[in-house]
């Protein structure tokens, strides 16, 4: 693929205009409220957002209204792996084993599949009421390791998939440097990923200058996790990204504590729980997000919520691969911020998300609505509301819901599905998160106040579908 370093792809879609639109319904960050009259300027950041106002000359919204979800955790190639790793290869399959697949996978990737395989995922998001993700983003380098001449080649494109869907970004070039704790070798299959601290501060500078940021991009790091980064590569990280523009306040994401067994290797080589090691070695904060963190002890989870961290929870891909059930209680009703991530994109749907994790501390503590409480009995309303803010905070961009300040993300639902038909306004999130039959339940979209998707359809599913089916052929055909 040829560079995109010296254009802005963001023309795809231009600027919006001041726009408004007038929700019959809307959920507001107090709760649903009537006839709420929506405004936004022509950065697609909200300047009006008034319940019980008179429709005025707004455009009027066919359904309930609710602000966009963010995604906060996504590997965007993945998606082409859905259903490739469901059939035992030993009885002992584990993430593990499912690493080793997936990197072969990785290994056979270009830059235009990886953006027809990104184009396609992100209209998904999109369609589903994603209205931005945070793309965890490691295949750096040639299959062989080799650098490309252009250090950006395979994250433009990224940038470019996500500017043709119309969806906001949050790209999070990661550090890659080992095979494991203890400064373990790389195996063939990681090459592609491994980078110096120099070289991924050096790319963040390139994407930088080339596509700044603006409303619809935020640009971060990812140290991979404990078992990939050096601490002294990690020191090295976030030294150099205070230096950067916006680098203050850049998102850092990392996994951590998915799988026992990493717990149990970081113990053998540094006496500390992952969670623990990395809260007493950084000055963890409100910047960073922790993915996963499925296994943590009770001074761990007390430890997060006072840092002021997100924690990515991803239940449809933990549940895939097997990596445990987090204490969800512990770690809501304590005040941790989360957010949810589609992760491997084995599944795309928020509403999926939402209920697994439900679900799972059903079957767990063997009750029903385990994660509501008194002062928020609908499950499903806290679940969304906190997820959106979660989301927000771990993208480091103003989504955080309808309000002024905010990007014009939002999501109005189709009236007209039997699931959703004669409901109300305290059933609505129920219906929309508990229900799973007959399809999507997404009418429109809209991302920083530019309508993505009409009744329920993205103007280049079709072209994009194609793209990607032939890309399959291409990966699949050995």
């Amino acid at each position: 693929m040829a560079s995109h370093g010296d254009q802005d792809l963001h023309h795809l879609h231009p600027a919006p205009a001041d726009g408004a639109l007038f929700c019959p319904l809307a959920l507001l960050p107090q709760g649903w409220r009537n006839d709420v009259l929506l405004r936004w300027d022509r950065t697609g950041s909200l300047t009006q957002v008034t319940p019980d106002s008179p429709r005025g000359s707004a455009a009027l919204a066919s359904g309930p209204v609710l602000p966009g979800m963010p995604n906060l955790h996504s590997h965007a190639f993945q998606r082409a792996m859905a259903g490739l790793a469901e059939t035992m290869g030993s009885p002992s399959d584990s993430f593990w084993s499912w690493r080793e697949l997936m990197y072969r996978f990785a290994q056979r990737l270009q830059p235009r599949q990886l953006e027809a395989i990104a184009r396609q995922t992100y209209i998904e998001m999109l369609k589903a009421g994603y209205t931005s993700v945070c793309e965890f983003h490691y295949l750096h380098h040639g299959p062989d390791g080799a650098p490309y001449a252009d250090p950006a080649e395979m994250a433009w494109p990224l940038l470019q998939a996500a500017d043709q869907a119309g969806i906001g970004v949050t790209l999070l070039p990661v550090l890659y440097q080992q095979g494991g704790l203890g400064g373990l070798p790389v195996s063939a299959e990681q090459r592609r990923f491994v980078a110096a601290p120099s070289w991924l501060l050096g790319l963040r500078e390139r994407l930088l200058q080339h596509m700044p940021e603006n409303g619809m991009r935020r640009y971060g790091v990812a140290p991979h996790s404990l078992r990939a980064v050096a601490p002294t590569g990690l020191e090295e990280l976030l030294s150099g990204l205070a230096g950067q523009p916006g680098g203050s306040d850049a998102p850092i994401h990392i996994h951590v504590a998915e799988q026992l067994r990493e717990v149990e290797d970081c113990l053998a080589w540094s006496g500390q729980r992952p969670v623990q090691w990395l809260l007493s070695s950084q000055p963890v904060d409100a910047r960073w997000c922790l993915v996963h963190a499925t296994h943590m002890d009770d001074d761990e989870y007390r430890a997060v919520a006072g840092s002021g961290a997100v924690v990515g929870l991803c239940p449809t891909t933990e549940a895939n691969l097997g990596d445990g059930v987090i204490d969800a209680p512990r770690l809501i009703d304590g005040a941790t911020r989360w957010g949810i991530g589609s992760d491997s994109n084995i599944a795309i749907s928020l509403r999926a998300e939402l209920r697994l994790l439900e679900y799972a501390q059903r079957l767990h503590h063997r009750r029903r609505n385990v994660l509501a409480v008194v002062e928020a009995p609908a499950v499903a309303d806290r679940l969304f509301c906190q997820a959106v803010a979660g989301g927000a905070q771990a993208s480091g961009r103003a989504v955080a819901g309808l309000m002024p300040g905010q990007r014009a993300d939002l999501v109005v639902l189709d009236p007209g599905h039997v699931n959703l038909a004669q409901r109300s306004s305290a059933q609505l999130l129920s219906a929309l998160v508990f229900c799973e039959h007959d399809g999507q339940m997404v009418g429109d979209v809209y991302v920083g106040g530019q309508q993505v998707v009409k009744d329920g359809r993205h103007p280049l599913e079709d072209s994009a579908r194609e793209d990607y089916r032939h890309v399959l052929a291409a990966l699949l055909k050995d």
